[in-house]
């Protein structure tokens, strides 16, 4: 873990972190299937509030990993990952976005995610 990334210390852990993400992901999209029919007491093949319950305590434990890996969480839906860094002498956040292949975009922490521009080649 790093205060600083380079785009390759980002990535590695980009890399490391993608079971993770995708688990958090899953748990994410049964949360939500699981909060709309659980209140309502509509029937649900994931179950009902003890999986609800667990599937919370999952997305903390997901959260708490990822979190402890080094990134920012800015979003968890869609998830959003922010990793501080410098790029031309200026503090920049490298930002990847769930469903971008790689992390190939930074923005300004002040313009966040509205100023979201491509990496350049290294």
């Amino acid at each position: 873990m790093s205060d600083v990334y380079t785009a390759a210390e980002a990535r590695a852990v980009l890399d490391q972190l993608r079971p993770t993400l995708a688990a958090l992901i899953e748990v994410r999209a049964d949360l939500a299937e699981l909060g709309a029919a659980v209140p309502g007491g509509r029937p649900t093949p994931l179950g009902g509030l003890p999986e609800l319950k667990a599937a919370q305590a999952r997305l903390d434990e997901l959260l708490s990993a990822i979190v402890a890996a080094g990134p920012e969480v800015k979003g968890i839906a869609p998830v959003l990952l922010d990793f501080p860094s410098v790029l031309d002498g200026e503090p920049v956040l490298l930002c990847w976005l769930e469903g971008d292949v790689e992390l190939g975009w930074y923005h300004r922490a002040d313009l966040g995610f509205a100023g979201r521009r491509p990496l350049p080649p290294s």
